[in-house]
């Protein structure tokens, strides 16, 4: 079905149908990890201070990508997809090291073992995403 205006033909956007549950999940991930680093940071910093800033970082990406996918214009769509991307790497290349060297992740992060303390949400959450935001993006015509 065409638009009468002739530009774009109706899309799910970033903020609909399974976009919804996509932001809920990140909003879940945003108060956990902000939650596991402000406590970590504020009570053992000391012990494990790379675990530590790697979880504060986490959240900090789970924090931008809620707020970008739920906003879903054309520039919080970009930030959302560096983002979630920055997101992808950083969880495979934590897990990755957390299997290769544990005794570097003497504490977990958000991100070690693939983000297995948390059902490897960490893993699924940037694949969801990335999928959504490339099916979710608006078709010019």
């Amino acid at each position: 079905m065409s638009n009468p205006l002739g530009s774009v033909d109706p899309q799910p956007t970033t903020n609909s149908g399974f976009g919804r549950i996509l932001v809920a999940l990140y909003a879940i991930m945003a108060i956990g990890a902000t939650a596991r680093s402000v406590f970590a940071i504020a009570t053992k910093f000391d012990l494990a201070p790379f675990a530590y800033t790697l979880s504060a970082v986490a959240a900090a990406v789970y924090i931008v990508a809620t707020i970008t996918l739920a906003r879903g214009d054309s520039g919080s769509r970009r930030i959302a997809t560096a983002c979630i991307t920055f997101e992808l790497i950083g969880v495979l290349v934590v897990g990755t090291l957390s299997l290769i060297d544990p005794d570097a992740f003497r504490k977990a992060s958000v991100w070690s073992w693939f983000g297995l303390e948390y059902l490897l949400l960490p893993l699924a959450l940037p694949i969801l995403g990335l999928w959504w935001l490339r099916r979710s993006r608006p078709v010019e015509r």
